[in-house]
């Protein structure tokens, strides 16, 4: 193996590291359209469900994690004048998840319903203006929220 094969270029950064096609798919709208759409949709047949009465733990579990990537892109700048109704929304399924455990109902109030619907809509407008890189960049932070709170969580259990 020759010595050159070997050699870095010299300034080569570590953005570079990342392939040219995965940095063009990333600031690509073409790309952007199928991603964002999917998670929407997603959102919204959770939100149905919900509203039959017909939720899951899986799709609880989904709109979710879709309320915290929203909540993180407020927090990156993108929508961050609506983050108190994304909080509110996150309180509604915490609600939700509580009465799940105590009647085993998945059912929305009206007004949680209206607060899950101005959610959505919200994750959709954030969704249109951010890049796929913020979107990734809200769901890495998203993960490493859950992954915080689930080790304080026995830390926590432990000190009662």
């Amino acid at each position: 193996m020759s010595s050159k094969s070997r050699v870095r270029k010299h300034g080569q950064s570590a953005q570079s590291a990342m392939s040219p096609l995965l940095r063009a798919l990333t600031f690509s709208r073409t790309a952007h359209e199928p991603v964002t759409a999917a998670m929407l949709l997603q959102g919204y047949v959770a939100l149905d469900a919900f509203r039959r009465g017909q939720g899951s733990r899986v799709l609880h579990t989904s709109l979710s994690r879709h309320l915290l990537v929203s909540r993180e892109l407020a927090r990156l700048g993108v929508g961050e004048d609506v983050l108190a109704d994304i909080e509110s929304a996150h309180a509604a399924m915490v609600r939700l998840d509580t009465r799940e455990h105590e009647d085993g109902q998945w059912t929305l109030e009206d007004h949680e319903y209206a607060q899950l619907c101005t959610a959505l809509a919200i994750l959709d407008g954030q969704l249109s203006a951010a890049s796929l890189s913020e979107i990734a960049s809200a769901e890495a932070r998203m993960i490493e929220g859950l992954m915080r709170s689930a080790q304080a969580q026995p830390v926590a259990e432990a000190a009662v």
